[in-house]
């Protein structure tokens, strides 16, 4: 009898933990001025769930300034099997193409994943807060050692 090579594995515990970030959310931001945008606050509402057989956790957002809808993203997560990290591979509304997913992993309840580019380092640090809220911080930097908020946010999970 043939073996089903399509058969996956069942998701390491490692995946699962990425659940602490699915349900749906609403954000209230701090927008720092960067060559990118100019400061100031902003809203946001996050989707996210845990897809193909537990391995991913999908999320997307939309960023709202006075009344309108100026940034959104969509975030594939997962853990990596092979190099025992976390990947986030990251599009947005600017419409780069990352040439790599950022990468990392969690120390306590925090988890910060950095990515590279020509135009520069970007680290996404995610802080579960308690069950119904987490913090996220983007910050950027030119050579990966200072680095700069470009996003502060805190989120609360919609009921």
């Amino acid at each position: 009898m043939a073996q089903d090579h399509l058969a996956a594995s069942s998701p390491f515990p490692e995946h699962a933990r990425l659940a602490a970030f699915a349900g749906e959310w609403d954000g209230e931001e701090v927008v720092f001025p960067s060559r990118w945008t100019v400061g100031g606050p902003a809203t946001s509402r996050t989707v996210a769930r845990m897809d193909l057989n537990g391995f991913y956790l999908i999320q997307d957002s939309v960023q709202m300034r006075d009344g309108k809808q100026i940034f959104a993203t969509h975030g594939l997560f997962t853990y990596d099997r092979e190099d025992r990290t976390y990947k986030l591979f990251w599009y947005d509304s600017l419409g780069y193409t990352p040439p790599s997913p950022a990468s990392g992993g969690w120390v306590g309840k925090t988890l910060t994943l950095v990515r590279g580019s020509l135009r520069g380092n970007a680290r996404h640090v995610y802080e579960i807060i308690d069950d119904n809220s987490y913090a996220l911080k983007i910050q950027f930097s030119p050579d990966a050692e200072g680095w700069a908020d470009v996003l502060t946010g805190v989120y609360r999970r919609i009921h």
